[in-house]
């Protein structure tokens, strides 16, 4: 191989190294690499579709409502990392984060996102307009969320919501209206995430103390263990309730006693608030979210 051409190899190959490099920044922006976020949002959504169904609801809904949550989900991810970039840097948890640490600018971050929301409006082509108006008044809710712990004492009860609006869009893509069992399996849905950003935000607790940002770890105090427990209860037995109303066969037990058993294990994780055993109490909630989605394709099955 002559100079010029082996210049110009290492200068591709350099080019090349650059651009991964920066993937897998916009990976770690995305939370691509830790993908709980998305699994959180996604089997209550996937439950709801079932629940609106009576069971298989096609895979052309389903294949949506996958890519629509992980697009919006990693959309979210980015808009809260440049809302929250002056933050992030000074709480253990967040501050090898690619915003906070300038690895990925402010225009990159907002233009990754703005290509994600991009990509998940386009799903909403192939749904009808009550789903796609709901998909709106989710995307307002998530906007304005990662601002709520600023000046708001339970800012998880605004993620709650955020986090909770794949089910009326779900039974709103299936049955074209916004039913009371879309309304209460909202409700019971709120209280999880609940406990789960509770478990959360027991994580960040004193740092937040510290930069004087709300979170319902500070505001329920020692009261923080009983109230996680509490919400999971009233989830627990309102989504058994809606499933015995609906005539959900024998199989919905089987996953319910399943998460009954991961929110007591929860539970027993955060009960000495140590900050590891909380996040490792968070980060198991995928599969109590698993177990109800099995559980419910079980029972219409």
């Amino acid at each position: 191989m002559s100079e010029v051409n082996q210049r110009s190899a290492q200068a591709l190959g350099a080019r090349w190294r650059g651009w991964a490099d920066r993937l897998r920044l916009y990976c770690r922006l995305t939370r691509l690499d830790r993908p709980i976020g998305t699994l959180l949002l996604l089997w209550p959504t996937l439950t709801a579709l079932w629940f609106a169904a009576r069971g298989w609801p096609g895979g052309k809904l389903l294949a949506i409502f996958v890519a629509g949550t992980w697009l919006m989900r990693s959309a979210g991810c980015a808009l809260n990392d440049v809302a929250d970039r002056h933050f992030d840097a000074h709480v253990k948890r967040t501050a090898a984060r690619v915003v906070a640490t300038g690895q990925v600018s402010i225009i990159e971050a907002l233009a990754v996102a703005a290509v994600l929301a991009a990509a998940a409006a386009l799903t909403l082509l192939w749904l009808n307009p009550i789903a796609r108006v709901t998909a709106l008044a989710a995307l307002a809710v998530t906007a304005c969320y990662p601002f709520f712990k600023r000046f708001f004492a339970l800012p998880q009860a605004v993620l709650g919501v955020a986090f909770s609006f794949g089910i009326p869009m779900a039974f709103a893509a299936v049955q074209g209206r916004l039913g009371a069992i879309a309304g209460w399996m909202l409700v019971a849905n709120f209280f999880w995430v609940m406990a789960y950003d509770t478990e959360y935000a027991m994580v960040d607790r004193d740092d937040d103390v510290n930069l004087g940002l709300r979170s319902s770890a500070i505001l329920f105090g020692r009261a923080d263990v009983a109230m996680v427990a509490g919400c999971y209860a009233v989830y627990l037995a309102q989504i058994a309730l809606l499933a015995w109303g609906e005539g959900v066969g024998a199989g919905f037990a089987a996953g319910w006693i399943v998460a009954a058993g991961c929110a007591v294990y929860h539970v027993m994780l955060i009960r000495r608030r140590q900050r590891d055993a909380c996040f490792r109490a968070f980060l198991h909630n995928q599969w109590l979210g698993l177990a109800i989605f099995a559980g419910t394709v079980a029972g219409f099955a």
